[in-house]
């Protein structure tokens, strides 16, 4: 039997799997740098992290309607649910799309509400969404995004990000944004302690951050490590991601079992799977070589959820025995946030 899961950190953008992205592209009229199945498989044979970044922004700005949108959602799910997964909070990143091809807020948050209720209805799995921000964004236009997700809270937000490159600046210009979206009712959950250390981690921490999209330079520092535990923010963990971008050399040197021994909670995602080859099942398959077990990282993961309270006593009803192996009841699983 499939063990059950739940995924904190997802890319939706970075889900389209090479067919899809061709065929949207197309259909919108997007020129792409490779014109073939084989050809984006190609390209995405990232070099550097600075190079996955280029290809991200370059391929994910075919997306322009809301069945676009809709449907990025909608394929994902199904990929998720068919390698277990009962929970699912997805990202999507509103603010390049307004930016650099003028489409409408509501056109994207319409068509992600959309897919996340279509996912439920085909799918039984529940989506929740964190729109991303990226650093480098312009503050005004950080500032709207946090005031639409907020607006669109009671269609399936449940939180606001930052991603980008950490070593592109801080994030203290994007305070009253945050704030807006934390006033709102949506934490920060921001990318940090992937690429840059503890600077980047301290400043997200300093902000509310009540989850770490990657954090794994924590355990490069036994302070942090100390901060993180007693506030109990969940690092998001993406194996195969930080060995794709070049921020971890090799499996074995990868900071996980650092992180779980200094009683780190610590989910396990798949971040961008289409671009990196991998999905649900096989990030378990190497946190489960990390020493993660199945059990672990489904704690971790309800620990980090920002979905509705009912939400979480259901997902929480799913949970892997921890004893035997096999899908049961949690009856001694983590405090749920309210």
């Amino acid at each position: 039997m499939i063990s059950k899961k739940i995924e904190l950190h997802v890319h939706l953008e970075g889900s389209i799997r090479p067919a899809t992205l061709l065929e949207i592209a197309r259909r919108n009229g997007e020129v792409l740098p490779a014109n073939t199945v084989d050809g984006l498989e190609e390209l995405y044979r990232f070099t550097d992290f600075r190079h996955f970044l280029d290809v991200w922004v370059m391929t994910t700005n075919c997306l322009r309607t809301a069945d676009d949108f809709r449907r990025v959602v909608v394929d994902y799910a199904k990929q998720a649910r068919d390698h277990g997964a009962v929970y699912l909070e997805a990202i999507f990143s509103p603010a390049e799309r307004v930016q650099d091809h003028g489409i409408g807020w509501d056109e994207i948050y319409t068509g992600y509400s959309e897919g996340a209720i279509e996912a439920q209805e085909r799918f039984g799995l529940t989506v929740r969404l964190t729109p991303d921000l990226y650093r480098g964004c312009p503050v005004e236009l950080a500032e709207a995004c946090a005031t639409v997700s907020v607006r669109y809270r009671d269609r399936g937000m449940v939180g606001l990000g930052i991603g980008g490159n950490e070593l592109q600046g801080p994030l203290e210009p994007y305070r009253k944004a945050i704030q807006i979206a934390q006033d709102g009712g949506l934490p920060f959950v921001p990318h940090a302690g992937e690429a840059a250390g503890r600077q980047s981690i301290q400043e997200a921490l300093n902000l509310g951050a009540v989850r770490l999209r990657h954090g794994i330079r924590a355990a490069d520092d036994p302070h942090l490590l100390t901060e993180i535990v007693e506030r109990g923010v969940v690092l998001d963990v993406c194996p195969t991601s930080n060995l794709r971008t070049g921020v971890v050399k090799h499996l074995a040197a990868h900071p996980l079992p650092r992180l779980r021994d200094a009683g780190v909670a610590c989910s396990i995602n798949t971040d961008d799977p289409a671009m990196f080859g991998t999905d649900l099942g096989r990030e378990h398959e190497l946190a489960s070589q990390l020493g993660v077990t199945a059990a672990d990282a489904y704690a971790a993961g309800l620990a980090g959820a920002l979905c509705e309270e009912a939400v979480k006593e259901r997902v929480a009803g799913m949970a892997p025995d921890p004893f035997s192996g096999r899908n049961g009841p949690v009856h001694n699983g983590p405090r749920l946030r309210s």
